[in-house]
This record gives C-alpha cells, structure tokens and sequence, in this order.
C-alpha cells in the first residue's frame, strides 16, 4: 500500500488556522452560520489551492500568500472621498461598518452583522466549488458589510458608494444588493488602503426583471497588500447588467466575476482595465453562464504592463443546452511597456446549444514606434507621447460607461497612474 503524507502547512496557512482560533468567539453569527464558518476554516486545513487546481493554473496561491499580516486593532483608516462627488457612501473601515445608511429614495441599508447574527445570511456562505478559496477565506473570517434592498421601479438618483478600506492587518468584507423588477442604479465597489494587509471582498447582486445595473469595481490597493475579491451575480428576465473592473494596485490580486444570465432576453457587458507595474500580479478570472435563450453578453477587456508586473485573464462561457440564440464575444488586449512584463490570457467556450453566435480573441502587442515616433515629431516629448497613446488604448473602454462623471474619475486615475508607473 502506498503511503502519501500530507504537505506540510505553509506560514501562511497556519497564520490563518491561528487566527481563526483566536477570533472564533469575536465572530458574529447563530448557529447555521458557525457551521459554514466551521466548514469554511476545515478547507483551508486541506490547503490553499495550488496551480494544479486549473482556476488557479496562473496563479499559485499557496506560493504566492507568503506572510499573512495579524489583526490590526489599532487600524483607524477613513471614508474614502467618493469616486463621483454627491454619491451615498457606505465605509466598511477594517472590517467594521462606519457611521449611519444614508438616505437614498426607494433603497434601503441593513449591517451584514446583523443578517449573520439572525442566521439569514448563512445560504449566501456557501462555496462555489472545492476550488473556492476566496469564498472559504471570506466566510472563515467575515463580520460585516452591508446590504443594500434598491425596491421595484426604484431609480436611485445618486450612485451608492460601498468601500472597503484597510490600514493593515486582516481585513474582510462583504456586500449584497438586491434590485427589485424594473429597478435602476449604480453601484460603486472601492477596494483600497494604506498599509500591509489581506484584504477579502465578497459582493453577490441579484438583478430582478427588467432592472438595470452598473457595477463599479475600483480596486487601488498599495502595493503591500494581497487583495482578493469575488463579484457574483445572477441576471432575471429582460434585465441588464453592465461591470466595470478597474485593478490600479495591490501586490497580489485575484478578482472572480462570476456571473450567471439566468432570464431570458438578459444583458450582461463586462468591461476591464487592469493597470500593473513594479513587482505585482493580478488575476482576473471570469466564469459566465448562458443559461436561458435570446440572452447576450460582451467581454472586453484591457491591459497596461510594465516594470515586472504580471497578469491573467481567464475568461470562461458556458452556454447551456437551453440557451438558443445566444449572443457572446469575449476579447482581451494587452499592452506591453516593458520587456520583463508577462501577461497570460486563457479564453474558454463551452457550448451545448446549436443555435447560438459565440466568438473569442486575445491580442498583445508593444507601443507602435511609428505613432510614438509621429508624435514626437511634432514637438511632443516621449514620455507625454507614450501617455497618450496608452490613454487612448484604455480610454474607448472607459468611453464606454456614457456617464460623464464616471468617465471623467475613471481617466483622472487612468492619467495619475502613468504619471507614476509611464
């Protein structure tokens, strides 16, 4: 008989056992929500996931999460300035809702704490899969958030800001919005901080019929912190979606969208722009499922490397057997500033259904010399020349959203981050 020993546990993976251990008695939740929390932690025993698990090929957890940084009860962080000025603000600061739910006509707020205290949060702490580890580590550890209930025919005349911001340590929170039938809002998601930290995020919308969403996530975390989110979604009838994911930060990222267009005659538009540089890796992972006919969806997806940076896009559709006249493109572009820059792109279609169009491409390419050269022939210095071209690389993507506030704070963090890393 073979004998195989089990690995032994990584600094990291005891870290956290350790400190599962040490905050079990501060964690809220009833009985039900134990059990998942319990669950949770027994997966993280097993080990984090390694390249061999395929979602995690490009992005070896268990060697990349080295050191995992203790809480921090001294951590004080502040409210972020909102992205888009006048939006209603709801602060997560280190794990901890702050202050009081704004008013917002036909939204209502509720403390995440308080539905894992009553037990009515604990079906949404399931896992995905084996594989789920950003799930395992959020529900292991989460104690708070918000939840956001946008009522039927509801039109929230201000975007309604989440954050989750951390100054060190362990930091883990966790969003849910519901959107009534016929419902339309803008949400925006800010991850970001200011010191060494493990930052988890889970955020879970529900899209209700004929509702209209757009999801703002603005990740620029420093580049002393592993951040590592989950964005889930699920799409009713004639309803539409439309995501944006900026990545401007953080050591380690790895950001899941997984989003399933369950409504016939549903719309869901993914559009990215990943920012990297210094000695950083991102990872956006996409899983997207067409399970009802005469739904569509477009992936578009930008990137900008330098210095050592690396990336990933995994981007993964799955048209069920009932989901005729699927409509589905996915495209991913990378631009290169440096030679030790890497990016990675793995597109995927699974697909049961016959009647249906569904298409994929990657590209990567370096700055042309000729529209640099062209340029600076005409009394334009190289770096200025550069900017505008990445500029213009990322910004039809941007364009995109047709709101010019969002527009206009989306280019204000594209321009500051060449400004430092061009």
């Amino acid at each position: 008989m073979n004998m195989h020993a089990a690995p032994q546990r990584t600094q990291a993976e005891t870290a956290l056992i350790e400190a599962f251990g040490e905050r079990l008695s501060e964690l809220p939740g009833d009985g039900a929500v134990m059990v998942k929390r319990d669950d949770a932690i027994e997966a993280i025993k097993d080990g984090l996931p390694t390249r061999r698990a395929e979602a995690w090929h490009y992005t070896d957890l268990r060697r990349l999460l080295a050191v995992v940084p203790p809480y921090d009860q001294t951590a004080n962080p502040k409210p972020l300035t909102p992205v888009v000025e006048g939006s209603a603000v709801l602060p997560v600061l280190n794990g901890v809702v702050h202050g009081k739910a704004p008013s917002v006509g036909g939204v209502a707020f509720q403390t995440l704490s308080e539905k894992l205290i009553d037990g009515s949060l604990a079906p949404a702490l399931d896992p995905r899969d084996a594989d789920d580890a950003v799930s395992f580590l959020n529900t292991a550890f989460v104690s708070d958030g918000w939840f956001v209930d946008i009522a039927a025919d509801a039109k929230a005349d201000a975007p309604i800001e989440v954050q989750n911001v951390q100054a060190g340590g362990q930091v883990h929170a966790r969003f849910a919005v519901r959107a009534g039938a016929g419902a339309k809002a803008t949400i925006v998601e800010r991850q970001s901080g200011s010191g060494a930290a493990l930052s988890t995020s889970v955020s879970n919308l529900l899209v209700g019929e004929d509702a209209d969403i757009v999801w703002l996530i603005v990740q620029d975390q420093p580049e002393t912190t592993t951040h590592l989110a989950q964005f889930n979604a699920e799409l009713g009838k004639n309803s539409r979606l439309t995501l944006f994911v900026m990545n401007a930060g953080g050591k380690l990222v790895r950001q899941e969208v997984r989003v399933k267009v369950a409504g016939e005659g549903s719309d869901f538009q993914l559009r990215g722009v990943n920012l990297l540089a210094g000695d950083t890796h991102c990872d956006v992972t996409m899983v997207l499922d067409h399970a009802a006919p005469n739904t569509g969806s477009r992936e578009l997806i930008r990137n900008v490397v330098t210095d050592k940076a690396r990336g990933v896009f995994q981007g993964r559709i799955n048209v069920y057997q009932q989901a005729q006249k699927t409509d589905a493109k996915m495209a991913c572009n990378t631009l290169l500033l440096s030679d030790d820059a890497e990016f990675s792109t793995k597109p995927e279609l699974e697909i049961f259904a016959d009647d249906v169009q569904c298409g994929h491409g990657a590209t990567v390419t370096e700055i042309d010399r000729n529209h640099l050269f062209y340029l600076m022939a005409r009394g334009i210095d190289e770096k200025t020349a550069r900017g505008l071209l990445v500029k213009a690389f990322v910004a039809s993507v941007i364009e995109e959203l047709e709101d010019e506030p969002l527009v206009d704070a989306l280019e204000a963090r594209l321009d500051g981050w060449f400004a430092e890393h061009g």
